[in-house]
């Protein structure tokens, strides 16, 4: 999709203003790509504390009106540099399959670092970049008017995470369909993650036991 995009939809409004269709585009390669640098850095020592995959959304520092800030504004520069409104795609395929390629030799124990200092599990960070491809995913379909394009995997892993602990006879009480693995678990995600889903009692959800991110 990101590869085929033309300048008339590059410049398309998003949900996640003051990004367009461009600036989200290069965000989301960014994040995805972001497991390839983090790979080429030392592990932490041994003994820390590390962060799960639920943790990484916690509304901290990570997600402060200045990291916020710094997370637009770089999007917006990059989105601005591009030689083409299909430069994003071509760059995440390019390095994608050498990335996974990195990733099938990784050991499953591997720590790493992210750019908030937080040591993560690389399978636990790896959730994070589903998490992130799947949500901007709905952002760049409502911007470009298309279907989302989530996969019944993604929308696992997803669901899995903000679902993997509540009461899902409470949850579907609230939200029909939330754990079907289709349409059902899309609006649900969007529902949890601000993405334009039904309008929902999010006290009986938390009380349900759903997990609530917290999201730039």
């Amino acid at each position: 999709m990101l590869s085929g995009l033309s300048e008339a939809e590059a410049v398309l409004p998003s949900r996640c203003a003051p990004w367009d269709v461009a600036a989200l585009s290069v965000h989301t390669v960014g994040a995805l790509l972001r497991v390839g640098l983090m790979l080429e850095e030392a592990p932490p020592g041994p003994g820390v504390g590390l962060v799960s995959a639920a943790g990484y959304y916690a509304p901290d520092v990570r997600f402060s009106p200045e990291v916020n800030g710094e997370r637009v504004r770089s999007a917006l520069v990059a989105a601005e540099r591009r030689a083409d409104a299909g430069e994003p795609g071509r760059v995440l395929r390019e390095r994608w399959r050498p990335l996974l390629a990195r990733l099938a030799s990784e050991e499953g124990g591997r720590v790493v670092v992210t750019r908030h200092g937080d040591p993560m599990r690389l399978t636990d960070f790896l959730v994070t970049r589903v998490v992130e491809a799947l949500v901007h995913g709905l952002d760049l379909a409502d911007a470009l008017g298309r279907e989302p394009w989530c996969s019944r995997e993604g929308l696992g892993v997803v669901t899995g995470l903000v679902f993997g602990g509540a009461d899902m006879v409470a949850v579907e009480a609230v939200l029909p369909g939330a754990a079907d693995g289709g349409a059902g678990s899309v609006a649900a995600v969007r529902a949890v993650t601000g993405r334009g889903g039904p309008v929902v009692d999010r006290d009986a959800l938390v009380a349900a036991g759903v997990w609530w991110p917290a999201l730039g």
